[in-house]
């Protein structure tokens, strides 16, 4: 017979899961917990035997405390541990949360970052955050943005619409970068109805010259649909997996397709997408079920 003594005693049960489960979103699981995600896969295009292992970090969003200049050097050294042939930055490295005790100078963030090494080097595209709050670069409506710039003095490759060949003791292939896909804000008289995307896909394949396969780098996984087959590899963030997720799902996705690109190794129509949980917080510094991730890609 359910009592009103057991009434009480669930509902504080419930209530006390509730808060022990809000804890751990933002407590334990943004700060205190970093996995690495690895996949194997050897997509159309791809030479066999031609090996090659990628680490990449997205979404770090520096800001105190949740991503300090001392813990973002904390996952570069995990990340050079994991001693991948190179290297890939995916974009937001700036932080727009509100709930922050303040922020990371880039010139601190960059200093980190800089720590990151690879055979092959350390590649970077930028994300949607870099651009929005670089208030400057709004207002001018393109050029570059003092991420840009930060990363460029750190000795990072950034790539802006543009592909860079690299030769490897097992063959060659062409790594290429788009700007952001939402990188200028509504509300200038030019930009008054929506975001607009300085990302440039035909131009940016225009640059590869020759036969050896490519792989992408696009903050954003929804401009995958339009990705040619030509490219073995597309590489995104941005999403955070949704940065609560249940059961594979994520209520709330950062993208146009929802779920679709939401997060891990996708395949369409034989074309390859792994998209990284990243690593920082957007909006709110709360992570459940989506903790943050250094993602490996191997291929060959």
């Amino acid at each position: 017979m359910l009592t009103r003594r057991g009434v009480l005693k669930a509902f504080g049960g419930l209530v006390a899961a509730g808060l022990s489960s809000s804890a751990y979103a933002v407590g334990v699981e943004p700060l205190l917990r970093l996995r690495t995600t690895t996949y194997r896969i050897s997509p159309p295009g791809w030479p066999e035997g031609q090996k090659l292992r990628i680490v990449a970090l997205a979404d770090i969003h520096a800001c105190e405390p949740w991503m300090s200049a001392r813990r973002i050097g904390d996952i570069c050294r995990h990340a050079n541990d994991l001693r991948g042939d190179i290297v890939v930055l995916l974009g937001d490295y700036l932080s727009s949360m509100r709930a922050v005790w303040g922020k990371v100078p880039p010139a601190a963030w960059a200093a980190a970052l800089s720590t990151l090494q690879a055979p092959l080097g350390v590649h970077a595209v930028l994300g949607n955050h870099d651009w929005w709050d670089d208030h400057d670069a709004q207002a001018i409506g393109g050029g570059e943005t003092f991420s840009h710039r930060a990363l460029r003095d750190a000795g990072i490759a950034v790539y802006s619409n543009s592909a860079a060949r690299i030769e490897t003791t097992t063959g060659a292939f062409w790594l290429a970068g788009l700007e952001d896909q939402i990188a200028l804000r509504p509300g200038r008289q030019w930009n008054r109805y929506g975001y607009v995307g300085l990302d440039d896909l035909p131009g940016t394949l225009a640059r590869v010259t020759d036969e050896a396969p490519v792989i992408l780098l696009a903050h954003e996984p929804d401009i995958f649909p339009q990705v040619p087959a030509r490219v073995s590899l597309t590489l995104s963030g941005h999403t955070h997996g949704g940065q609560v997720r249940l059961f594979g799902y994520s209520p709330m996705v950062p993208s146009a397709f929802g779920n679709r690109f939401a997060y891990g190794h996708v395949v369409e129509d034989g074309r390859h997408l792994c998209v990284s949980g990243g690593l920082g917080c957007s909006i709110a510094p709360v992570r459940f079920g989506s903790p943050p991730e250094i993602m490996v890609v191997e291929l060959g």
